[in-house]
């Protein structure tokens, strides 16, 4: 055997180590960018659900500030009516407070209503 065929058999054995090697890390990184896929894929989904609940929780939002919804909640839920003329009481100082109605002044259905 010469010095030639000695040296082969140890860089040939470091050269298949190494392809190996190669191969393995090769085989690691493809299965977690795989993993990494599939997550953002899932976080991806996340996002579209959650973006969906903020647009439909910002309408309902929106529609409990309408005026209707306002009126509808103090009604039938809180029991509120409208006040009558003689329990406003106006704070502008330039418009007289609506003077509270006496017995005599009242019309004849409120009179009616009183009995």
């Amino acid at each position: 055997m010469s010095k030639k065929s000695r040296a082969f058999v140890p860089v040939w054995t470091l050269a298949v180590i190494a392809t190996a090697s190669a191969f393995c890390v090769h085989l690691a990184l493809r299965s977690r960018n795989l993993e990494l896929g599939y997550e953002l894929g899932r976080a991806r989904a996340e996002e579209a659900k959650l973006q969906e609940t903020k647009r439909v929780l910002e309408l309902e939002a929106a529609s409990y500030k309408t005026p209707s919804r306002v009126d509808m909640v103090a009604r039938t839920l809180l029991g509120m009516e409208q006040a009558p003329p003689e329990r406003i009481v106006s704070l502008d100082p330039h418009r007289p407070a609506p003077m509270p109605a006496s017995s005599a002044d009242k019309p004849a259905a409120q009179a009616k209503k009183d009995e």
